[in-house]
């Protein structure tokens, strides 16, 4: 048996980029930062950022587009995946996705500056939901939109 899970707290890095498939699947994307504080042995603060690309699909990207914007605090819950893709210039490259599965808004009210409830959550239909969670998975298809896959 194996796991793959992810849990992450930080800070967006740039408003969601969100694309619209030929299916008409939202599929939302982001930088996300978690941030590590220790002292050092010369007693000095250090701070390591790490930086985390956020993938999101369905609703819970709907929900990204309407309410995420850079400086927003997230709880996001998901999974590592690493694919590769063939720049313009034909290199390989790789690139590694948190895909979400779960996402919270955290921070106060006053963090926001569109004014939105924290405590709405949304599901699939954009629904509002009590439970303070949100869930969407990715496609179907592992292929996830074949030739509409471009690295963001």
């Amino acid at each position: 048996m194996s796991v793959n899970k992810v849990i992450l707290v930080g800070n967006v890095g740039k408003d969601p980029e969100v694309r619209h498939l030929d299916s008409g699947v939202a599929v939302a994307n982001f930088p996300l930062a978690t941030s590590e504080t220790y002292t050092a042995k010369n007693g000095d603060k250090v701070t390591t950022t790490e930086w985390h690309n956020i993938v999101l699909w369905r609703g819970l990207a709907e929900v990204a587009e309407k309410y995420v914007t850079k400086g927003r605090q997230l709880y996001i819950e998901g999974r590592i995946r690493t694919r590769s893709y063939d720049d313009k210039d034909g290199n390989k490259r790789y690139i590694t996705e948190i895909y979400g599965d779960t996402m919270q808004m955290l921070g106060s009210r006053t963090d926001n500056q569109q004014g939105d409830n924290q405590n709405s959550q949304y599901n699939n239909n954009n629904q509002s939901e009590s439970s303070g969670f949100q869930s969407a998975g990715e496609p179907e298809t592992d292929d996830q939109g074949g030739e509409d896959d471009l690295p963001f």
